[in-house]
């Protein structure tokens, strides 16, 4: 097995896994606060590798670079993550997971105005198919009388929305800094800001965690959001883009699955249903996607 492979099954079951994991450390922490250790746990396991990398590259980070790393953080940990944990919470982690795997779909809306990239036909069916899937699968006919509220389903979609954005703003640099230091230090400065705001409110820092949540919170923070990443980034450096993406196609199948043994959500006619369209639109970004790098590539061999 390729090792680019291997990191997209192994990226995709820790990815997969994640809105299960989290909804069970709801029951022991508040969001704020679970937010802030996971990702303070994986910026901490990714900085080793950060360091070597900018090492690498001989890369000093400069006041731009350290600001600029904070608003990611910001975006990233303090809206994105936050928002996402509060609706993990709140509504079913199968259609917590579908939400957020939608976030591709954003990511290519606000690289338009971000870094310039072209937003074609392609593009423009990509978008109209995936909410079409998403519609299906949060089902608005069900909304108040079922599990999920609208309101919190409403607060996901942010969550999916914002890491769209913090995905396309993350790429004016990371050429530049590179992925391990991106998401280790935007992580940390992320997961910072966080704690001052636990300090300040007076909610609890440290508490609950135990012999019985330490398990929980050491597979969020050191699997999920550290392994998960660092493999992520990896498979970027090894195969590109395109194929490290193929991790948010495989996701949005395996969690409600993982959700189904583990906390006995069904998956009903319309979960299976919105995730046809919505795979076709990943499917149909994925191809494009391919395209563009190859061409760029060909660009690059004969000097364009």
């Amino acid at each position: 097995m390729k090792k680019s492979t291997l990191y997209v099954l192994l990226t995709a079951l820790l990815f997969g896994s994640m809105e299960v994991a989290l909804k069970i450390g709801g029951g022991s922490f508040n969001a704020i606060q679970l937010t802030f250790i996971r990702f303070f746990i994986g910026g901490l396991m990714l900085l080793p590798f950060a360091i070597r990398d900018l090492k690498k590259r001989q890369i000093t980070l400069s006041k731009g670079d350290l600001g600029y790393l904070f608003a990611l953080g910001f975006v990233c940990i303090c809206i994105s993550m936050l928002l996402f944990q509060v609706g993990v919470m709140k509504i079913n982690a199968n259609l917590a997971a579908v939400i957020i795997s939608i976030n591709p779909v954003f990511t290519m809306i606000f690289s338009h105005f971000l870094v310039n990239e072209k937003f074609t036909w392609k593009k423009a069916l990509v978008l109209i198919v995936s909410i079409i899937g998403l519609i299906i699968v949060i089902n608005p006919s069900q909304l108040m009388s079922g599990e999920n509220n609208l309101f919190y389903v409403l607060i996901t979609l942010v969550a999916a929305i914002s890491f769209g954005f913090y995905t396309a703003f993350g790429k004016k640099r990371i050429e530049k800094i590179g992925g391990l230091a991106q998401n280790s230090v935007s992580f940390l400065m992320g997961s910072g800001t966080l704690l001052l705001i636990l300090m300040v409110t007076g909610e609890p820092i440290l508490q609950g965690i135990n012999l019985e949540t330490l398990p929980l919170l050491l597979y969020l923070g050191v699997f999920v959001t550290g392994i998960g990443y660092y493999f992520y980034v990896k498979i970027i450096e090894i195969s590109g883009p395109s194929t490290a993406s193929i991790a948010f196609f495989i996701k949005p199948v395996l969690a409600p699955v993982i959700a189904f043994f583990v906390l006995g959500e069904a998956i009903t006619p319309n979960i299976i249903i919105g995730l046809v369209f919505i795979l076709s639109g990943c499917l149909i970004n994925l191809v494009e996607s391919a395209k563009l790098l190859r061409i760029l590539k060909l660009n690059e061999l004969f000097g364009k």
